[in-house]
């Protein structure tokens, strides 16, 4: 926490960019920023622990007034906290160290469409569902579609290197993301051209997407936009085990079909999901499928889909549990059904990894997680013809705080220990915040070293996200 007398400089020198009716340090609303949809703080929280607050909220509403919020925090050394809609699953904007959180929700104006490059150019305070809609108006999709979409920011997705349900087909976020305007812990404004493609030395947006803050705040987008399709189609075929469902996807995108989304849920999964609503046996898998694009190329695609999954003795079960978690895929967040009471705690690891690794990651994560005493239910939700990603659910009940918070984090040691011990990655999408920190330097080996050298560089005071990513962690 700051003391008084650098806090009321900051206050003030603050409330003379954007207004004192855009600095708060009321408790209250310092409270209600101190945490995001991180299930270990919302379970500390429902146990009555309190979270570290940071010593105000900032709202800028532009990139220039961002520019000199950071000059004043580098100033006088405060460190600050970029924050969107406040839906990742990872710690990522806790104020650990107090400070200043820099609410970006009034930088959300959409500030064109060039129906000619199909791009669009956005502050990264806009929320994902109220740009999906102004877009879908104009034809186009983003393609992007998180489940959070009517909960976080465009700024948020690029935080993170987000992915949508629909990835299989549109990319993640770092894939349509052709421009970028960030602003350094300096106030330096840092502008990064929005081009298809370019050979003029390395990419520099990629490296601040999936800074998560710590390197830069971003601030305005350039995104692709995609047509939005004819038709969309659904299809849901059933498989006697994992191996044979991820063999047929294989097949499928080996085959140069590429659905948009392509979801394969084990057999614990596949039960809890929708064995209530559809009759789905009992051990089976279940792989959901969406085809994209013109009827002529839709009617093609699940084509040669059903035939090489009825080629590994796949059961169709035709269109409806497919199309039924299409149009109820928010329900379970808004509010979540994994809300447990007491000293019950779920959480998800999202791992990625190559289909040489992808099924022995998943057996070895599930084995150590369960001999954690977690209860264990997965499915591989975006997949691409290289590899793909998993969601290892998991969830564990403990008689007192100390208890579930411990054994909490053994299930997530053993998860990810397993994950990097088979050749998994230990994100694909939810990035690394204060969840996966102490594990960064073991993801990324070497590599961490220059990361760490790069953050010294362009933040030499560690003002911005410290703590997070394993990076500017403070005394």
């Amino acid at each position: 926490m700051l003391d008084e007398k650098t806090k009321a400089e900051a206050v003030r020198r603050i409330s003379e960019v954007v207004g004192p009716e855009h600095v708060t340090v009321h408790e209250t609303d310092r409270v209600l920023n101190a945490h995001d949809a991180w299930p270990l703080s919302e379970a500390k929280i429902r146990a009555g622990e309190i979270l570290p607050l940071a010593d105000m909220v900032v709202f800028p509403n532009s990139t220039e007034e961002v520019s000199e919020v950071l000059k004043i925090a580098n100033d006088l050394r405060i460190p600050v906290v970029p924050v969107g809609g406040g839906a990742g699953t990872c710690g990522g904007t806790l104020p650990i160290y107090g400070g200043i959180q820099l609410d970006l929700k009034r930088m959300n104006r959409i500030i064109y469409i060039d129906d000619d490059s199909m791009t669009v150019r956005v502050q990264a305070g806009v929320v994902g569902i109220d740009l999906e809609e102004a877009v879908n108006k104009r034809g186009y999709t983003t393609g992007h579609t998180p489940t959070s979409l009517r909960a976080s920011n465009v700024g948020g997705f690029i935080a993170t290197r987000s992915g949508g349900s629909m990835s299989s087909l549109y990319g993640k976020i770092e894939d349509m993301t052709l421009g970028l305007q960030v602003v350094l812990a300096d106030g330096s404004i840092v502008e990064c051209k929005a081009v298809p493609r370019h050979s003029v030395g390395p990419d520099l947006k990629q490296l601040f997407i999936g800074s998560e803050g710590t390197l830069c705040v971003i601030t305005e987008a350039t995104l692709k936009l995609f047509p939005l399709p004819e038709e969309r189609r659904f299809r849901t075929i059933a498989f006697r085990d994992v191996h044979t469902g991820l063999e047929a996807i294989r097949h499928i995108f080996h085959r140069g079909v590429f659905p948009s989304v392509v979801r394969l849920y084990d057999p614990e999964d596949a039960a809890m999901s929708f064995s209530t609503r559809f009759p789905i046996d009992e051990g089976n898998c279940v792989l959901l499928l969406a085809f994209d694009g013109t009827v002529e190329q839709v009617r093609l695609d699940e084509q040669m889909t059903v035939e090489i999954c009825m080629g590994l003795d796949g059961k169709d079960l035709g269109q409806d549990p497919a199309r039924y978690w299409w149009e109820h895929r928010y329900d379970m967040y808004y509010p979540t059904k994994f809300t447990t009471a007491g000293y019950s705690i779920g959480d998800t690891i999202d791992i990625v990894a190559t289909y040489d690794r992808l099924e022995r990651v998943y057996y070895a994560m599930k084995e150590a997680m369960e001999a954690e005493g977690a209860f264990v239910l997965s499915h591989f939700s975006h997949m691409y013809p290289n590899g793909g990603s998993i969601y290892m659910i998991f969830f564990t009940s403990q008689p007192d705080a100390e208890s579930a918070w411990t054994t909490y984090r053994r299930i997530w040691d053993a998860g990810i220990k397993a994950c990097l011990r088979e050749g998994g990655t230990m994100s694909h999408q939810h990035g690394i915040g204060l969840t996966r920190s102490t594990y960064t330097a073991d993801e990324l080996g070497s590599s961490f070293e220059v990361l760490r050298r790069i953050k010294e560089v362009l933040d030499p005071n560690g003002i911005l996200n410290p703590g997070k990513m394993g990076l500017g962690v403070r005394e």
